[in-house]
């Protein structure tokens, strides 16, 4: 697939990521409610979810009918095209539902299994995130045209801004608790802001130095992952292995690696 190509992939995402964050933006109905649970009580779908992701899904399926698909809330197609889109229709839902700004579209496209395109929309921000393979790292906002990003020089250990997510199941996050109590002594400070793919971008932005979160689903990191590589972070997960649900890390280098070990040291990937 030529690089052509990656960038048509990526103007269908930047499409279907506005649209879906208009929808989520705007049509947010004043008594949203919880419509199921997933890994526990506290772990919320809304109405807006599932009509978020339908909307992604028919626009891009009307466009790419032979590609295939992966949703937070249920698009499971294999595709025959070689490409498959990473759907998160509402990153921080719990953020959506309470009327927090902290939530985000991600949506990104594979090719034989690798991500080369990615969009990262926050509605609530005013910005949009997106990436090619390659290509680095841009975003539009407040500010004129497109920006691009790159993440911030590496401080000293004990200076780095540090964020991370919990797990909606209590013995998971009763451990991400112990370990982020064991971490703060260690750097600057430690923020948790609830979407996983802002959290990503952040790093892209230089608005953090490093994020880590365990129990991610690929949905949560494709899009983000490739877009703070793209500007110059590092990201994988265990020691030597990509990320995955047992722990995704992306930081500027010269965190990266400390950080990844300190959370190897803490078991911070098991309970």
């Amino acid at each position: 697939m030529t690089d052509t190509a990656h960038r048509d992939l990526l103007d269908l995402a930047r499409e279907a990521a506005r649209h879906a964050g208009e929808l989520l933006r705007d049509g947010r109905p004043a008594d949203l409610a919880v419509t199921k649970t997933k890994s526990s009580p506290i772990d919320v779908v809304t109405e807006m979810d599932i009509a978020a992701e339908k909307l992604i899904t028919d626009l891009i399926s009307a466009r790419r009918p032979d590609d295939g698909f992966l949703g937070e809330e249920g698009a499971s197609v294999a595709g025959t095209s070689g490409v498959r889109w990473v759907i998160d229709p509402l990153d921080g839902t719990v953020n959506y539902l309470y009327g927090l700004p902290t939530w985000a579209v991600s949506i990104a496209a594979e090719y034989d299994g690798e991500t080369v395109a990615g969009v990262v929309a926050a509605p609530m921000r005013g910005e949009t995130y997106h990436a090619v393979r390659g290509g680095g790292a841009w975003a539009t906002g407040a500010w004129q045209g497109e920006r691009a990003l790159g993440c911030r020089p590496a401080p000293p250990l004990d200076q780095a801004l540090i964020s991370t997510g919990f797990n909606y199941v209590t013995e998971v996050r009763a451990h991400q608790a112990e370990v982020a109590g064991r971490l703060i002594p260690r750097f600057r400070d430690i923020r948790r802001g609830g979407s996983a793919a802002i959290d990503l971008c952040d790093v892209a932005c230089g608005r953090l130095d490093g994020y880590y979160e365990r129990g991610l689903n690929a949905w949560d990191v494709a899009a983000g992952d490739l877009i703070a590589r793209e500007a110059g972070a590092l990201t994988g997960g265990r020691p030597g292995e990509r990320p995955s649900r047992e722990l995704t890390v992306a930081a500027v280098p010269g965190v990266f690696e400390p950080l990844q070990e300190l959370l190897e040291d803490l078991g911070a990937w098991h309970d």
